[in-house]
């Protein structure tokens, strides 16, 4: 990796997480800008997790300094996720790099309209913890796990829909269990891309150093800034991302 490289990395992480803090979605810019930095598709699928491994190890610290409860209940659905992201990151390690980089297109366009238009999630009055429930996450978090270890762009979404349309939880409950089965599914498939020898440190690391410093800066500096126009933006970069994805 160039210094010019390892420069423009660091700006891409601070922007990716700053977009996460305040709109999310950073990994449908950081996933693409790896692969047109050179490199294959398996390599920039599997260094991307170093910085979302990263940045979910501070979420999930923050969450629990701030005393959010989300046990035994987290531990439930990471075990089944995290089973899934090992068989989601096989598939992503296997699969034929201009497939996934259709694949990749076609998703972040899908994920970018549901980030844009940002439908509003309802919660019940009440958490719903029956059997029944808890069993429908256990088996809907083992798919949530396949796809966040095939490619994990949009899934905190994903979560967010299943955890609050299935149990009722509220934002700050969901989030917390949100990165914590992030941290837990994102450790497994990062060891599959380690065993394969996907994962490539100096990238990885440098974009997670970059996500940090934009996490730091817009959880200080963001308070009052329209989500809004910052999704605009992001919809605009992830569109032209997508062309240049699919037909170059």
């Amino acid at each position: 990796m160039t210094l010019l490289e390892g420069a423009f990395l660091i700006g891409a992480g601070i922007f990716a997480g700053f977009v996460n803090t305040v709109a999310g979605g950073g990994s449908l810019l950081t996933l693409p800008l790896l692969i047109f930095l050179g490199l294959p598709s398996s390599e920039a699928n599997a260094s991307n997790r170093v910085a979302i491994f990263a940045q979910n190890i501070f979420s999930v610290a923050g969450f629990r300094s701030k005393g959010v409860r989300v046990f035994p209940f987290a531990i439930y659905v990471a075990i089944p996720a995290m089973i899934g992201a090992i068989i989601g990151s096989k598939i992503a390690v296997d699969i034929d790099e201009t497939l996934f980089n259709r694949i990749l297109a076609v998703i972040m366009l899908m994920v970018m309209g549901i980030t844009v238009f940002k439908p509003k999630v309802k919660t019940q009055a009440e958490e719903m913890l029956t059997s029944k429930k808890v069993w429908i996450s256990v088996i809907a978090f083992f798919f949530v796990g396949i796809y966040g270890g095939f490619i994990q762009a949009g899934i905190g979404f994903i979560m967010i829909a299943a955890l609050t349309g299935i149990h009722g939880f509220r934002m700050a409950k969901t989030n917390a269990i949100k990165v914590f089965v992030a941290l837990t599914y994102t450790s497994a498939a990062l060891v599959v891309f380690y065993l394969s020898g996907k994962i490539r440190w100096e990238y990885g690391l440098v974009l997670a150093t970059g996500q940090a410093l934009g996490g730091w800066v817009a959880s200080r500096w963001s308070v009052g800034v329209s989500d809004r126009v910052i999704r605009m933006i992001l919809l605009v970069m992830v569109v032209a991302l997508s062309i240049k994805l699919w037909f170059f």
